[in-house]
């Protein structure tokens, strides 16, 4: 009999690939000495997937939020865009970076970044654009990118919620500037922490490996640390650094697992379309459940299966009505919408001001950092009518069950 606690003999394992075998063969002293690094290995295959130039392995997908606002320049003073309904690191590396967030809105449908309220919300201090792909759908990037090319913008995809998603064949965070991804323990491709950047810019591709790995001299787009001879390091006279660099590095025990995610990333996502798809079924005879559109041309990853909820005017059952109703029948539960970005704490009271991250220049224009509500309807009306349940369910029967479960809850209340 095999021994369940194995991952790699478990049916429903999360890590039932080669995540073992090539973490045993970074433990053993002998191999790591001779092998190609498994974070080299990584990125190689990363970029090959996706088919771009450069990737950059980095230990989260905040850092690697911060190494592409530093690859795109942004410093003091700067604006960036990012959207209201994402999680609030954006905005936070933005400030970070001693720049201002400038808050776009959403479509209500795609619950994506809107093109059109970019556009509204670009100045001449307008350095970036972050476009974030929501819940596993990809942004409307032609529009996006149409806009950026006519301002001179960097566009930076976050792709933490999208990988293997599409749009008009093209894969998400190959359509920018810079993409960067997360393999935060919930994500498609998980090693715990992680995260990679792609680009197909060497410049971009320099400085962001320079800003992740101490901000080395002769370091490129794409040679790492490891490639650097030790010759150098033993010659007194050698002038290490050039940039102004952190240590955003991969470990490698971290690598090994990236790179046997990697190669069941196309089984991965398709399990998370699978149960989408028995969400997607449990509502469609409802009309109060209206879930993420996903245009023609467009594949959704369904990093969560996400819907807006309009049972309170429908059947006078409110959001937390319905959530009780789901979790007494046996349903795991759900996600809210996340805040909007401008209503959680930091930013509708300034916190950042006291931190001592943001320019003292507030402009000519008076307060930059007037976060009201307001500013971005189609968001505030969205987020508090989101349900998001999760799609990463390892046995498909239980999946099969809660999708179950939400059906028999919706005939119940149709009633």
């Amino acid at each position: 009999m095999s021994d369940i606690s194995d991952p790699r003999n478990d049916p429903h394992g999360k890590y039932n690939g080669n995540e073992i075998v090539y973490v045993s063969q970074v433990l053993d002293s002998a191999n790591y000495r001779t092998q190609e690094p498994f974070t080299v290995r990584f990125e190689q295959a990363f970029a090959k997937r996706f088919g771009m130039d450069f990737a950059i392995a980095h230990n989260s997908g905040t850092t690697t939020l911060l190494s592409c606002l530093a690859a795109a320049g942004v410093g003091m003073g700067d604006e960036v865009i990012c959207p209201a309904q994402a999680v609030l690191m954006n905005a936070a590396t933005i400030l970070y970076q001693n720049a201002v967030p400038v808050i776009a809105d959403i479509d209500g449908e795609t619950l994506n970044i809107d093109p059109a309220d970019i556009e509204k919300k670009i100045t001449n201090r307008t350095k970036a654009i972050f476009v974030v792909h929501m819940h596993g759908l990809p942004a409307d990037m032609d529009p996006i990118m149409a806009i950026a090319e006519k301002h001179g913008i960097t566009v930076i995809e976050d792709t933490a919620q999208c990988v293997l998603g599409t749009y008009k064949g093209r894969l998400a965070g190959t359509m920018g500037h810079m993409a960067s991804f997360s393999m935060e323990s919930k994500k498609h491709l998980s090693t715990g922490e992680g995260g990679m950047v792609l680009t197909n810019d060497e410049h971009f591709g320099t400085v962001v490996r320079k800003t992740a790995f101490n901000g080395y001299r002769a370091m490129t787009a794409g040679k790492p640390l490891r490639q650097l001879l030790p010759e150098q390091f033993q010659d007194p006279d050698y002038e290490r650094h050039d940039t102004l660099g952190l240590n955003f590095r991969m470990n490698e025990v971290t690598a090994a697992v990236g790179l046997a995610q990697l190669e069941r990333i196309d089984q991965i996502v398709g399990r998370r379309q699978q149960v989408a798809e028995y969400f997607m079924d449990a509502i469609s005879s409802c009309d109060w459940m209206v879930p993420q559109k996903v245009p023609d041309d467009y594949v959704n990853s369904y990093y969560t299966f996400t819907a807006r909820y309009k049972g309170k005017q429908a059947i006078g059952a409110s959001w937390k009505d319905f959530y009780n109703k789901y979790k007494a029948m046996g349903g795991d539960g759900f996600y809210a919408g996340l805040k909007v970005v401008y209503s959680e704490p930091m930013m509708r009271e300034k916190v950042f001001l006291k931190s001592g991250y943001l320019p003292p220049d507030q402009g000519p224009e008076g307060d930059r950092f007037a976060y009201e509500q307001g500013m971005c309807p189609v968001a505030e009306e969205a987020q508090p009518e989101m349900m998001s349940f999760k799609t990463n369910y390892r046995d498909m029967e239980t999946a099969k069950q809660q999708a179950g479960i939400l059906g028999d809850l919706i005939k119940d209340l149709d009633k």
